[in-house]
């Protein structure tokens, strides 16, 4: 959203030069740039991967789906400059408000978004502390199906459009990043994303990435579990999660 209202905030007054995002976040910036004819580019995690496109001048405003978001401006994640550009979209739309009219607020930025661009419904599964045995099974599950998996694929409500662990040739340095995440995306833009991390002693973080993407102004307003539930059962059914580590819940929910 603060990439789609660049032109409230003064120190986007030149426009913007792309935009970035990292694999596992959500995919609405992608159809921002697209409308906005503006190069953009999908990282993995990591904020290193946005200062090489920025140092080489290629992109403007970028962020990470664990709340990081930055801009040029610095080489790092910068929580108050996304409030400043959250106040300078507020302060524009309601520049031409009259004294006692209805102020415009998050929620109606949030609509008028959602209105043009659709809506990107996404959620963060986390699985701490698994026994890492039982996480590399889920993983080893996943990857499977991926390979048993060619375009066109059904599954459930779903068509593949292609799976695959997620690989970056950094287009600056020509530097390649594999193995970065097991994904699932689908026709209409929906996404299963799967990455494993801290397999120490005290046991694995597994991480489900669950995306669904609707133009229907009548959900915008839908419960994101909600509006999710159907692809979640596909991501916990495709990967046999609950059955490989006896959990039947997560231990956080983004």
């Amino acid at each position: 959203m603060i990439a789609a209202n660049a032109s409230c905030i003064p120190y986007f007054k030149g426009g913007l030069k792309g935009v970035a995002r990292s694999m596992p976040t959500s995919a609405a910036l992608d159809r921002v740039a697209k409308g906005l004819n503006l190069p953009y580019f999908e990282t993995p995690t990591g904020w290193k991967f946005f200062c090489n496109l920025m140092d080489a001048g290629k992109c403007s405003i970028c962020g990470e789906e664990s709340f990081g978001t930055g801009g040029d401006h610095i080489r790092e994640k910068d929580g108050l400059f996304a409030v400043l550009a959250w106040l300078s979209i507020l302060a524009a739309k309601n520049a031409n408000v009259p004294e006692g009219g209805k102020v415009v607020g998050v929620k109606d930025v949030a609509l008028e978004h959602w209105n043009k661009f659709g809506r990107n419904f996404f959620s963060r599964y986390d699985y701490e502390e698994v026994a890492t045995d039982a996480a590399n099974k889920v993983m080893a599950q996943v990857a499977d199906v991926i390979s048993k998996s060619p375009k066109g694929t059904k599954m459930g409500d779903f068509t593949l459009d292609f799976a695959d662990n997620f690989e970056y040739v950094d287009p600056i340095d020509g530097s390649k990043a594999s193995k970065q995440g097991l994904r699932f995306v689908f026709t209409d833009g929906s996404r299963i994303i799967f990455r494993l991390s801290g397999t120490g002693s005290s046991g694995a973080t597994i991480r489900m990435y669950i995306e669904q993407y609707s133009n229907d102004p009548a959900k915008y307003e839908e419960d994101a579990q909600k509006a999710l539930a159907p692809i979640i059962k596909l991501a916990l059914e495709l990967s046999q999660l609950p059955q490989l580590t006896g959990r039947d819940k997560p231990t956080v929910i983004t």
